[in-house]
């Protein structure tokens, strides 16, 4: 299969035009009719995946977070992004990102909702046509934010969770936005959302959500965009049945001692 044909299936889950203006998406690095016999799902493109998909002989790596993020003004061995940048041309790997528009469009926030069963689900923020970032919805129950951890640990496949807030207090209308929240607060207070979960809270973040009247669960920025690899795994299975596709799941990159 071509890496256009692939292009056009991740194109059509989730379109470019709903990426965010800032935003680096498509194909990164790689020739469009490179033929993919073997694809990587990641979320990060860090070195250690590169060599990894070098040695294994992967054709194609798609991942969440784009490797090329800002100016590119040299491509050497001197730079991190450099040396992935050739090691990725080395070995004829082509690279491609679905970031914010499969924030958007391809369902990461809905699927991070349904997996913890929230019911009458909209839309935290809205940027295109409808659709936008993070998702608003009420569990089967009001219960405590404790018991909320546990689930949420579950679910996925977490050991540690940052509360900001009180274990004990309950909570029914939850704000779940995958990745980094830390701009939709306001709309989840606006949302009379009881709780968001999210990542990348930092100390003053969090205070001021509390003083607002909101709960935050930091679930870490990779603990719920991890779910990227296997809502794509599923989608790409029923199109790509000549392509070996393989998910590089990592876990979250770093540990509390």
């Amino acid at each position: 299969m071509r890496c256009d044909e692939i292009i056009q299936l991740l194109e059509k889950k989730a379109p470019i035009e709903y990426a965010m203006d800032w935003d680096h998406v498509g194909l990164l690095v790689g020739r469009r009719d490179k033929e993919v016999h073997k694809l990587m799902l990641v979320v990060d493109v860090t070195e250690e995946i590169v060599d990894a998909a070098g040695a294994q002989n992967v054709d194609m790596i798609v991942s969440h977070h784009p490797m090329i993020f800002g100016k590119v003004d040299r491509v050497n061995d001197e730079t991190v992004l450099g040396r992935k940048i050739l090691k990725l041309i080395e070995h004829g790997i082509a690279c491609y990102a679905m970031h914010t528009n499969f924030d958007t469009i391809g369902g990461m926030a809905k699927e991070a909702a349904a997996m913890l069963g929230l019911q009458n689900m909209e839309v935290l923020e809205e940027t295109k046509d409808g659709e936008g970032i993070g998702e608003v919805g009420y569990l089967p129950a009001a219960t405590t934010v404790t018991a909320l951890v546990v689930l949420i640990k579950e679910k996925f496949d977490l050991k540690n969770v940052i509360l900001y807030g009180n274990p004990n207090d309950t909570v029914e209308k939850i704000a779940i936005c995958p990745g980094s929240g830390k701009s939709v607060i306001n709309e989840a207070v606006q949302k009379k959302a009881d709780c968001l979960i999210t990542g990348d809270i930092g100390h003053h973040e969090g205070l001021d959500a509390n003083e607002m009247g909101l709960t935050i669960l930091d679930a870490s920025h990779y603990g719920l965009e991890h779910i990227f690899m296997h809502i794509m795994y599923e989608y790409l299975k029923g199109y790509c049945m000549d392509v070996e596709i393989g998910i590089a799941d990592v876990g979250v990159p770093f540990s509390i001692l």
